[in-house]
C-alpha cells in the first residue's frame, strides 16, 4: 500500500486547526495557554480535557486518552491513519505525495479517484438539472408541496435526472468515462436487447454521501405512476453499499457530536426536513430498518441513538439483531413513538410539527421495552391463549437478548402485570427462551444493560505521578532533561514510564511530532507530558528531586530482593546507600522551598 510522504504529513499536521476539529465535538474555552472543555470520550460533568493549540494535542486528565490531531480524528470519525490523513488533507487543502507505491497499487488507486470522480460530477450536474431545466418543474413542485424549501435541497444537493435514455451516459463518455466505468457505479445498466441506458430517468435524485461528503450512490424517487417502484438506488457495487450506508451523515456529523445523539429516520424527505426545523443530528436508513452494520458505523460517533421509525413494521428480529450490536458496542438505542400514518417529513409540514417532534425525542424508550409494549398494546390478556402465546413466542425472546439487569427485570414486572401473572413464572420463561435473532438463551449470557461508555484513568500510584512529573519537566527544560533520561533506568520507571523514557531520549527536540500510531497507551501519556510540560512550572531543583524519590524507591526494592535473597551483606550495603540518599532527599527539599 502507498504511504503518504512524510512531507505531506508534516503539511496536514502543521495546516489542521485541532481546536477547530475537536469543537466539532465537544465545546472548548481558552484557559491560559489551553483549551478545556468536557472530555468526547466519556461522560463527566466537569471539564477534564486540555488542547493543546500550539503543539496540536489534546488529552483527557479523566480518562487517559490522548494524541494528536490525526488521532483524534481516526477516534472520532472511525477511520483508519491513511484516512484520517487524507480527510484532514481535504479538509484543510493539503496536496498529498506518496511513496513507494506499487504500480499494481497506484492503478487501483487513481481508478477509485477516476471513478469518485465521475460520481461527484454526476450530482452536480443532476442537482443542476434541477434547478435550471423546465423539465423538473414538477418535481421542484413537489418538493415545495413537501415543504422543502431549495436551501435545504441545495445543501443536500438533491437533482433531478433527466427523462431521455442516454444523457449521462452520453456526458459521462464526453468527459472520457467508459460505458464499463458508468455501469460500474450504477449510473449505466444493460438492456435486454445488449444496449446501455441511463439506470436514472425521471426521477428525484438524491446523492448518499459518506461522511465525508463524497457521493457513493443515489437515491431515486419516481415522478410518474408507469415507473415501477417508487423508490430506486444505486445497485450494490465496489462503492456502494446500501446497509452500510446513512443518508445525510456527512451534514449532520457535527450536531450529532454536539448533541451526543443521533437521530435514525426512515427517508430522504424525513432527514431533508428534520434538518430544515433544526434537528440537524438527523440521518436516514433508507428502509423500514436500521442495519447492523449502521449501527456499527454510529457507534463511533455517539453513544445514543433515537429511533424514529415506525418499529411496529420494521421487523422485531432486524431491530433486535441491531439493538444487540448495539450493546456490545456500549451504545444505547431508543425509539421516539412516531404517530400512526404520520412520518417525520410530514410531521414537520403540519402546525407546531417541529415541537412535536422533539416533544417524541424526549420521551423516547429504551428499544427493548418499546418492542414488550408493542406485543402487550396488541395482546388481550383475558384470552389465555392470546396471553400464553404472546409471552413464548414474543416477549421472552425479545427479554432473552436483553441480559440479567435492573432493565429486564422492570420490563417482567410490567408483563407480569399486565398478563396478571407471577413476576417469577414470567422470568422462568424468559431465562428459557431463545433471544429473538439468534444469540445464546438468557441463562447463559450475562450481558447487562446497554450502558453508555465510560471510562476512568486507573489513579496513580506515588512513583508514577513522580515519573511523569520528572519527564514532562524533561521536555520543559531539554538541556537538563536530556542528563535526567541518560540516568534513569527501566528500574527507576514502571513500564509505561520506561517506554515513554524511550521515546524522549530518541525524540529529544520534538517528541509530539509523529506519535506512535501503534502504541495509543504510550501517544496518551506524551501528549499528557508535552501539556504538562507547558503547564506546569519546572526547576533544577524539581528535577533532581523527583529524580532522588524514584531513586529512593530503587533502592528499597532492591533492598527488598536482597532480603528475600537472604544476602544480608548487599542488604546492608543497600541500607547505607539509603540513609545517605534521604539526607541528600532532605537538602534538596529544603533548598526548594
Amino acid at each position: 500500500m502507498a504511504l503518504i510522504s512524510s512531507e505531506s504529513l508534516e503539511r496536514v499536521k502543521q495546516a489542521a486547526d485541532i481546536v477547530e476539529v475537536i469543537s466539532a465535538h465537544t465545546d472548548l474555552r481558552r484557559q491560559g495557554t489551553r483549551w478545556v472543555g468536557l472530555c468526547p470520550f466519556h461522560e463527566e460533568r466537569s471539564p477534564s480535557f486540555s488542547v493543546d493549540a500550539q503543539e496540536k494535542l489534546y488529552h483527557c486528565f479523566g480518562c487517559g486518552v490522548g494524541g494528536d490531531t490525526i488521532k483524534f480524528v481516526e477516534e472520532k470519525e472511525g477511520l483508519g491513519f491513511a484516512e484520517a490523513v487524507e480527510l484532514l488533507a481535504d479538509r484543510y487543502g493539503v496536496e498529498l505525495e506518496r511513496e513507494r507505491e506499487d504500480p499494481q497499487a497506484e492503478a487501483k488507486r487513481q481508478q477509485k479517484r477516476r471513478l469518485s470522480e465521475l460520481l461527484d460530477r454526476t450530482a452536480s450536474f443532476y442537482a443542476a438539472y434541477m434547478w435550471d431545466s423546465d423539465e423538473a418543474g414538477k418535481a421542484r413542485a413537489y418538493l415545495a408541496e413537501r415543504g422543502l424549501g431549495e436551501e435545504v435541497l441545495r445543501a443536500f444537493g438533491v437533482g433531478y435526472a433527466p427523462s431521455a435514455w442516454d444523457t449521462v451516459l452520453l456526458r459521462g463518455q464526453r468527459a472520457g468515462f467508459s460505458v464499463d466505468e458508468l455501469r460500474g457505479v450504477g449510473l449505466a445498466q444493460r438492456g435486454k436487447g445488449g444496449g446501455e441506458y441511463d439506470r436514472f430517468r425521471s426521477r428525484i435524485m438524491f446523492p448518499i454521501r459518506d461522511r465525508r461528503g463524497r457521493t457513493l450512490g443515489f437515491g431515486g424517487r419516481a415522478m410518474r405512476s408507469d415507473q415501477g417502484a417508487k423508490y430506486v438506488n444505486t445497485a450494490e457495487t465496489d462503492f456502494f453499499h446500501k446497509s452500510r450506508m446513512l443518508y445525510g451523515i456527512d451534514l449532520a456529523k457535527a450536531a450529532i457530536a454536539k448533541a451526543g445523539r443521533a437521530v435514525v429516520v426512515e427517508g430522504y424527505t424525513d432527514v431533508l426536513a428534520l434538518h430544515q426545523a433544526g434537528v440537524e443530528e438527523a440521518v436516514g436508513v433508507m428502509g423500514t430498518a436500521i442495519t447492523e452494520e449502521q449501527v456499527a458505523v454510529l457507534s463511533g460517533m455517539v453513544d445514543e441513538v433515537v429511533l424514529a421509525l415506525d418499529a411496529d413494521s420494521a421487523g422485531q428480529e432486524a431491530m433486535l439483531r441491531a439493538q444487540r450490536v448495539a450493546a456490545g458496542r456500549k451504545m444505547r438505542l431508543r425509539v421516539a413513538a412516531m404517530p400512526a400514518g404520520e412520518d417525520p417529513a410530514e410531521m414537520m409540514a403540519a402546525e407546531n410539527g417541529a415541537e412535536r417532534f422533539r416533544a417524541l425525542l424526549d420521551e423516547s424508550l429504551e428499544l427493548t421495552a418499546f418492542q414488550v409494549g408493542l406485543v402487550m398494546a396488541r395482546t388481550d390478556a383475558a384470552v389465555p391463549a392470546e396471553r400464553d402465546r404472546a409471552l413464548d413466542t414474543e416477549i421472552a425472546p425479545i427479554l432473552a437478548g436483553l441480559g440479567e439487569g435492573a432493565t429486564r427485570e422492570d420490563l417482567v414486572r410490567q408483563v407480569a402485570e399486565k398478563f396478571d401473572m407471577d413476576p417469577a413464572m414470567v422470568m422462568g420463561k424468559v431465562v428459557a427462551a431463545r433471544p429473538l435473532g439468534g444469540g445464546p438463551a438468557s441463562g447463559e449470557a450475562r450481558g447487562g444493560d446497554p450502558a453508555p461508555t465510560v471510562r476512568k484513568q486507573a489513579e496513580l500510584t506515588s512513583r508514577e505521578r513522580r515519573e511523569r512529573a520528572l519527564l514532562a519537566m524533561c521536555i520543559a527544560l531539554p538541556a537538563e532533561g536530556r542528563e535526567y533520561l541518560a540516568r534513569l533506568t527501566a528500574q527507576h520507571l514502571s513500564p509505561l514510564g520506561a517506554r515513554a523514557a524511550t521515546w524522549l531520549r530518541e525524540h529529544p527536540e520534538d517528541p509530539a511530532s509523529n506519535l506512535p500510531r501503534e502504541d495509543a497507551e504510550l501517544a496518551g501519556l506524551i501528549a499528557e507530558l508535552v501539556i504538562l510540560a507547558s503547564d506546569e512550572p519546572a526547576s533544577a531543583e524539581s528535577m533532581e528531586l523527583n529524580y532522588l524519590l524514584l531513586e529512593q524507591r530503587r533502592l528499597e526494592a532492591d533492598i527488598a530482593a536482597a532480603g528475600e535473597a537472604e544476602d544480608s551483606k548487599r542488604r546492608a550495603a543497600l541500607s547505607m546507600e539509603r540513609a545517605a540518599l534521604v539526607e541528600r532527599i532532605a537538602r534538596t527539599e529544603r533548598v526548594g522551598r
